[in-house]
């Protein structure tokens, strides 16, 4: 699958957390109809092989319906899930010969500074995952970056960067001005009784934060 910008307007990152008695095809489903534009399964405490098993299970509803399906830190298990891309944080990437290594996947490589930023997109990322925005309970090690440091990174480099971090509906629009291409959100999407309505009010100001910065960017 090409790689487009506009297939981070609303990544969603799954957590089984959150399911209480759903499968997570049918959340992944659910927040696809409601607007995610790209969906990452994130399973930190699995095996491989249940890794393995859980993109079966949620790779088909991302093809059914066309959003790229990504897997989170191996790209031998996401070519052996037939994901369309994979994300690395900065301690998965296993060389400076990533883009060799990932050939046709789509490549998103993790950043929290300039320096890492710069470095991720001479690695050859199609695109960079940035934070965390305001906290987050995902990752305990994770620092906060201001709206300035943001913006710093997003004017050193050329490949689209989406915000991830503690993201919500209720301040997903604190990131305008800071040159997002999107948003990865975790819990507003899988932790809520309408993953598919959380989805809906997410993508509609996930595009209103891009749209304000490019208008802002033309004037």
């Amino acid at each position: 699958m090409k790689f487009d910008a506009k297939m981070l307007t609303l990544y969603a990152v799954t957590d089984r957390s959150w399911l209480h008695g759903r499968t997570l095809a049918e959340v992944v489903e659910e927040v696809i109809l409601g607007g995610a534009t790209m969906v990452q399964l994130r399973e930190k405490d699995k095996t491989p092989d249940e890794i393995l098993a859980s993109a079966r299970e949620i790779a088909p509803v991302c093809k059914k319906y066309g959003v790229p399906f990504i897997m989170n830190d191996s790209i031998e298990l996401a070519r052996a899930a037939g994901a369309d891309g994979v994300h690395l944080g900065q301690s998965d990437v296993p060389g400076d010969n990533v883009r060799e290594l990932a050939g046709d996947l789509i490549l998103g490589l993790s950043a929290n500074t300039v320096e890492s930023a710069k470095r991720a997109q001479a690695l050859g990322a199609d695109y960079l995952g940035v934070g965390a925005v305001f906290g987050t309970t995902t990752k305990h090690d994770a620092r906060h970056l201001s709206p300035e440091a943001l913006r710093e990174i997003t004017s050193a480099v050329d490949v689209p960067v989406v915000a991830i971090g503690g993201i919500h509906a209720d301040n997903i629009l604190q990131l305008t001005g800071c040159g997002m291409q999107g948003a990865a959100v975790v819990s507003a999407l899988f932790a809520q009784d309408d993953p598919r309505q959380a989805a809906r009010d997410l993508r509609h100001k996930a595009e209103r934060m891009r749209q304000e910065d490019e208008s802002n960017e033309n004037n």
